[in-house]
């Protein structure tokens, strides 16, 4: 899991352009792959909702993320800080817990095999043990929404 090299983020410019699309469409239950994963800074405490995008799984028991930018990518960091966070998927919430960062040929191996190739290839992925104890309905939304830290 070796971010040596590799760029802190996405380019800015691409953040801007897609944000409006991916918060429109993250946790919504026709679009599946892409979910909104609500947490809190490991230092300010801000709540937190960042588009992300599943990768299915084998197992319905854990929700897995790839991390094109590597583990210092700052949402993953504060999961992990936090020990888990509520993810919007298909209209429900979720609650994640047991955050871990695993190895491409982990992540790929806990992936459905058509998503092996391209997991595979990212530096690293989290892991999150999902469960459906969330109740009410989703805490996602455009209203009083931060951007991801």
């Amino acid at each position: 899991m070796s971010d040596s090299g590799r760029s802190t983020g996405p380019p800015s410019w691409a953040v801007k352009a897609s944000a409006p699309v991916a918060r429109a469409l993250a946790g919504r239950r026709w679009v599946p792959l892409w979910a909104m994963i609500h947490h809190h800074g490991r230092r300010s405490g801000t709540a937190y909702a960042t588009p992300i995008a599943l990768v299915p799984t084998l197992s319905s028991d854990v929700f897995l993320i790839g991390l094109p930018w590597g583990t210092k990518t700052n949402w993953a960091r504060n999961v992990l800080a936090a020990g888990g966070a509520t993810i919007t998927w298909r209209g429900r919430d979720h609650r994640a817990t047991a955050p871990r960062f695993v190895e491409p040929a982990e992540a790929a191996a806990l992936s459905r095999p058509a998503f092996r190739g391209v997991v595979g290839r990212f530096p690293a992925a989290i892991v999150l043990k999902r469960s459906d104890d969330v109740a009410g309905p989703p805490t996602g939304g455009p209203a009083g929404v931060t951007p991801g830290e």
